[in-house]
């Protein structure tokens, strides 16, 4: 939903997020604004975790979220800050990916498996094997297996169509 429908739930009583947060956006009756309930490691520095929003310290990252369309109401079940898990889509992974964050998926067996987008760099070690320098080294996703290796990753129909994506922090 968009950040319309999301402040009339606000004013409705309810609590709002984005699927990716672990904490929520709630109505301050009586202060008459929105507060930020935070993890208290996400905390404006100073603030504590429960922060007025006319008192952030990341106004641009606070707008960026208030123009996106993804607001979902939050409850126990995907907020960890009420005791859920942040769940998404593979969609949403990817973007999440492209912004430089890992991933993973609650679904995985295998301990401590995530993924990750190549950074730009080591381009000057291909030059051993083409005998040129390579200026456009394409992006990939990495994962990071349970093994402690990293591998090129393909994503599977399962995983495409998977709604147990997760932020790794």
């Amino acid at each position: 939903m968009n950040f319309k429908d999301a402040f009339e739930l606000m004013k409705k009583g309810h609590k709002v997020k984005l699927p990716f947060w672990g904490g929520y956006w709630y109505w301050d009756i009586e202060k008459q604004t929105i507060m930020m309930q935070c993890r208290p490691k996400d905390a404006d520095k100073g603030q504590g975790d429960l922060l007025d929003i006319r008192e952030t310290q990341r106004v641009e990252y606070t707008l960026s979220n208030i123009l996106s369309d993804e607001w979902i109401a939050a409850n126990p079940k995907n907020c960890p800050v009420l005791g859920g898990v942040a769940t998404f889509s593979f969609g949403d992974a990817i973007k999440y990916l492209k912004r430089g964050l890992m991933v993973t998926r609650k679904g995985w067996n295998g301990k401590g498996m995530y993924l990750f987008k190549s950074p730009k760099v080591g381009c000057q070690m291909y030059k051993q094997y083409t005998g040129k320098d390579i200026n456009d080294l394409q992006e990939f996703i990495v994962m990071k297996a349970a093994d402690d290796t990293l591998v090129p990753w393909l994503a599977s129909q399962t995983d495409v169509l998977a709604e147990d994506w997760m932020i790794i922090e």
